[in-house]
């Protein structure tokens, strides 16, 4: 077979799997084109998120289903290209030698050629009888002449041939190396169009789940969600010791609050309590830092609606722990806030906010041992590269401290992952009940929102987790239904209608699954060192089912009434 029938019938092959690729890439974006504007995430509520996400996911996992069976085949393809290639150095090579043989084959040509026609003109026929003596003679002479014309004869046709058997040889030589570059650039043409592909609906996936986590973050906002810990905001309440009138119950229980990112305040006057310095507190917490002892007084603060302050005058009148706390808890928030303060407005190029979103100010310093706090750290600043840290800190880390990447964030330096124990290290809840440093604090462990007919707590029947079981059921197996499956309590987001218990139910009888009615238990497994909940189990009168913990938390928000949510990636179970 040659070369060019060898590739032409491999890239039949490989043509057939683009034109499946790029028919099922078609009509995966028609589809998802025509639900929902999913180009546009900023314009998209949470519903049609969550639609587009499953679309699209889809329309990665056909691509690339599509794709996997198409690379196997182009890498075959590279591989016998690649030989070609090696093939075509070999017979170039030989053919620059036969070229080389023929210049000597061509000196025999012309001599031979020469010899022959002299011969012609010399050895006439007539001439030979006129000169010979005998008729043995004659035939003799004529005998030679006609051997020798033979031989000169085929001299000259066999060089002739391995010139016309050259000339065409390097003919094919030539369109095969012209035709070996297109095959390639049809290859590289072939994958890089795939790939472009996946990397759209990658992108588009980014921009949804992006959005998606926006949305949730403005539910959970509801909550007064802590981040300081001399807040006045209520948080949450534990709930166990609390009856809300019925029985059994299950309740959802979250570890501290939503950002878990630098200084601890709880696990850091934890840790005073238990001998650390200012120092080593701060080092339990961020990473990577010089601390800076001696860095400029002179820098001002602009503080949004007050004006500008001296940096030390502005940490004077930072609320964000109890002046009551351990002094040295109180020197190592003295240190964090003062660099917090630096970073974020640039040495004072910027101005900053005056709420828990950036640091609790108020224009009257706090005095008392707060101000003795910053006046024996004044000019204590961690840095790296000489600049200040962003050095943020909430009230409750729940036992874990996570770097900003891990939170959604851009990954950070100086922000580190670590077990916020005693020992370094948990193996079980229990053990992150009794060794974390933040254990004291009303929001370690806590299950968030509350309903009011219910003695203002977060429990639930167990037809109500049978419910929220139920929409996630329905949501995995028809993503359509998807707008339906809101809480019921409160009015559709998308202006549709909100499918209650019953109606979910008949819609997975509809899809021949069988639906929870109620629950008999809920169990989790965690990840005791990345601190999240790794997945719930569900048993009750449907099927075992088991769902991954961040699923489980995303759908939960979603349906579960009132404004009980689960609020960190590390929750568990309560039930009574």
């Amino acid at each position: 077979m040659f070369i060019s029938d060898i590739i032409n019938y491999s890239m039949k092959k490989v043509f057939f799997a683009v034109f499946f690729l790029f028919i099922i890439c078609f009509f995966t974006v028609k589809i998802v084109s025509a639900q929902s504007d999913c180009n546009n995430a900023t314009s998209l509520d949470l519903d049609q998120i969550n639609k587009c996400l499953d679309e699209l996911n889809k329309a990665r996992e056909q691509s690339e289903k599509a794709t996997k069976p198409l690379e196997q085949q182009i890498s075959s393809i590279a591989s016998r290209v690649q030989f070609i290639e090696k093939d075509l150095v070999v017979k170039e090579k030989n053919i620059q030698d036969s070229y080389k043989n023929l210049e000597k084959q061509q000196e025999i040509l012309y001599l031979t050629m020469r010899d022959y026609y002299i011969k012609s003109y010399y050895n006439s026929p007539l001439l030979i009888l006129l000169t010979t003596d005998s008729a043995s003679e004659l035939t003799q002479l004529l005998g030679y002449q006609k051997a020798t014309t033979d031989r000169d004869k085929a001299i000259i046709t066999n060089i002739v041939i391995s010139i016309a058997g050259l000339e065409e040889r390097k003919a094919k030589l030539e369109s095969e190396q012209k035709e070996i570059v297109l095959v390639k650039e049809k290859l590289d043409k072939i994958v890089g169009e795939a790939k472009a592909y996946q990397a759209t609906l990658s992108s588009q996936i980014a921009k949804l789940s992006a959005r998606q986590k926006e949305i949730l973050a403005q539910r959970l906002a509801s909550l007064n969600i802590p981040r300081s810990a001399s807040t006045s905001l209520s948080g949450c309440v534990d709930d166990r010791d609390k009856d809300p009138g019925f029985s059994p119950r299950l309740a959802f229980y979250t570890y501290g609050v939503p950002n878990r990112v630098g200084l601890n305040q709880y696990g850091a006057n934890g840790r005073a309590k238990g001998g650390q310095n200012a120092e080593s507190i701060l080092n339990a917490y961020y990473t990577n830092f010089e601390l800076k002892k001696d860095y400029s007084a002179d820098i001002n603060i602009n503080v949004e609606g007050y004006g500008g302050y001296n940096i030390e005058e502005y940490v004077k009148r930072i609320y964000e722990m109890p002046e009551s706390w351990e002094m040295e808890a109180l020197k190592a928030q003295a240190v964090a806030a003062r660099s917090y303060a630096l970073a974020f407005t640039n040495n004072g190029a910027g101005s900053i906010c005056t709420t828990q979103s950036c640091q609790v100010f108020k224009p009257d310093p706090k005095g008392g041992r707060w101000e003795q706090a910053v006046n024996e750290t004044r000019g204590w600043v961690m840095v790296q590269g000489g600049n200040p840290v962003k050095a943020w800190y909430s009230s409750t880390h729940g036992g874990y401290i996570f770097t900003t990447g891990e939170i959604g964030w851009n990954d950070t330096s100086w922000t580190k992952h670590a077990t916020d124990t005693t020992s370094g290290s948990a193996g079980s809840f229990s053990e992150l009940q009794s060794n974390t440093y933040d254990k004291d604090s009303p929001w370690f462990y806590c299950d968030w929102g509350s309903r009011s007919q219910y003695n203002k707590t977060a429990w639930l029947k167990r037809e109500e987790v049978a419910d929220i079981v139920n929409i996630i059921l329905l949501a995995k197996k028809d993503s359509s239904t998807i707008e339906h499956l809101y809480q019921t309590d409160k009015p559709n987001p998308a202006g549709t209608e909100n499918w209650n218990e019953e109606r979910v139910r008949q819609e997975l009888r509809n899809r021949n699954i069988t639906p929870y009615n109620s629950v008999s238990g809920v169990s989790v497994n965690a990840d005791f060192g990345s601190g999240r909940t790794t997945s719930v189990n569900v048993s009750g009168d449907g099927s075992p089912a088991s769902f991954s913990g961040s699923e489980f938390k995303d759908w939960f928000n979603l349906r579960a009434p009132a404004n009980i949510q689960i609020v960190g990636p590390l929750y568990n179970i309560e039930q009574q």
